[in-house]
């Protein structure tokens, strides 16, 4: 994925009020304010927001984990989420949390899942689109909204996992659909075909495949954001 370069580094803030007072300070400034203010340069084509709104926010916010398998803010527990939304609120489309695992720990419970770290808390940031072709330079940082999952919540995001790592260890991920999961769903997650990872065949063999990802439905985070 593509960085941008920026010349301003944030220190990583040491409490969640902290954090939660930088992040509602955002809220109606729009994504090129925020660059110029950190002078994160602007990528050529201002159609497309991949990568550069979630490394922008990380930068402006302060997070500390770097590449570790880590929620964004580490020592405060929290992921950081950005989420496109329409001017009703309504999220629109899924939201991707964590890269899923084709070669699954045997015997590891969800509470010792990458999943189950990063969903503990998350601080949604909604980003405002009036419509697809708006650049997104120009789109609003909603208020910042700082998400724990209920117990209905947990229980059913357990379920979820559970069930699709279980389809994964018997070599059934050929047969992983967009209807399994009731919150959670499993989608490949590459850049392009050519990018593969190894998995389980239905016969126990090893196999290549797409990276897949775990994603929130959107119907799931608009019952959030509400």
């Amino acid at each position: 994925m593509q960085r941008y370069t920026q010349i301003q580094m944030t220190i990583p803030c040491q409490t969640t009020k902290e954090l939660l007072s930088k992040a509602y300070a955002l809220n109606h400034m729009s994504v090129g304010e925020l660059a110029r203010q950190w002078q994160f340069s602007m990528p050529n084509d201002t159609r497309s927001s991949k990568g550069f709104v979630g490394q922008l926010l990380e930068i402006a916010l302060g997070t500390d984990s770097g590449n570790k398998p880590q929620p964004d803010f580490e020592h405060l527990g929290i992921e950081l989420k950005t989420i496109p939304i329409n001017p009703k609120g309504q999220p629109l489309e899924s939201t991707f949390i964590c890269s899923a695992p084709l070669n699954p720990i045997l015997g590891q419970t969800f509470e010792e899942s990458l999943l189950y770290k990063k969903l503990k808390k998350i601080l949604w940031i909604p980003i405002i689109t009036a419509q697809k072709s708006q650049p997104f330079i120009e789109r609003k940082i909603g208020r910042a909204i700082l998400w724990e999952p209920s117990t209905e919540e947990y229980t059913t995001v357990k379920t979820d996992w559970e069930e699709l790592i279980e389809m994964i260890s018997l070599g059934q991920l050929a047969n992983i659909t967009a209807n399994h999961g009731t919150y959670l769903q499993l989608r490949p997650k590459a850049a392009n075909a050519r990018v593969l990872s190894k998995g389980i065949g239905e016969q126990g063999e090893p196999i290549l495949t797409l990276p897949r990802g775990f994603y929130l439905r959107a119907d799931f985070t608009k019952k959030i954001l509400k």
